[in-house]
């Protein structure tokens, strides 16, 4: 096994599946399925998530929300979307806790980077919602933040493609894929892999991203043990 604590950072959008808003049950099911296999494996398990199947705060920016507001609603959206990954991760039998960047008692734990160490030691799978707690900062900059907080040994980007690309490779045909890039190469390229901020966080903490595709069943597995897939940006 090549990673043994991961942080998995999931984006909200990819909860709604072929629908237009909210949790896709299949879906659902199918990534905490994976998570389960790989909890199963002994990797330790972290995971984050975000909230735009159900807000965005920018959205809300453009119809009128003050920022501040907007990107509260945004986070307490990640909350929901984390107790339907615990829920669904618990049906499958696996242990789980809850953490959150907000306090949102009794739902969830405010999140405590000592604790989540000693859960995930004690084989459960951890969930950090609420983004960082604070406005004008986004869930890539959280998982960033909770991947160096809790020692992960690589921060696993599940998107919908199989990593990251010269272009948009659903709209650029021609578009080819790197298996590998330093944090320095992806800045002079201009590659849109996390924002600023997450992708800094990352680079200065010696924290490797791994983007891939998490649609694609058996993924999870395939990284964890050590198989070359999606691209790797690492110092």
């Amino acid at each position: 096994m090549k990673y043994k604590r991961i942080l998995l950072k999931l984006s909200g959008e990819a909860l709604m599946g072929s629908q237009q808003y909210g949790i896709d049950p299949v879906v659902l099911h199918n990534y905490c399925k994976e998570v389960k296999q790989v909890a199963d494996m002994g990797a330790q398990v972290a995971i984050v998530i975000g909230g735009g199947n159900i807000f965005r705060g920018m959205q809300g920016v453009a119809t009128g929300f003050d920022r501040v507001q907007g990107d509260y609603m945004g986070m307490m959206a990640t909350v929901i979307n984390s107790m339907a990954l615990q829920a669904e991760l618990e049906k499958l039998g696996a242990k789980v806790t809850l953490f959150s960047g907000l306090r949102v008692e009794p739902v969830t734990e405010l999140m405590n980077s000592k604790k989540a160490i000693r859960c995930l030691n004690e084989g459960h799978v951890v969930i950090v919602a609420g983004g960082t707690g604070n406005p004008y900062f986004t869930t890539d900059s959280a998982s960033a933040l909770r991947a160096i907080e809790i020692q992960a040994d690589v921060l696993l980007k599940g998107t919908r493609v199989d990593g990251v690309y010269t272009a948009d490779p659903e709209k650029d045909p021609q578009a080819t894929k790197y298996d590998a890039l330093t944090f320095n190469e992806a800045y002079e390229k201009s590659l849109k892999i996390m924002d600023m901020t997450a992708f800094t966080l990352c680079k200065e903490n010696d924290m490797p991203i791994l983007v891939f595709d998490m649609n694609t069943q058996g993924n999870l597995v395939r990284l964890v043990k050590g198989e070359s897939i999606g691209t790797l940006v690492s110092n």
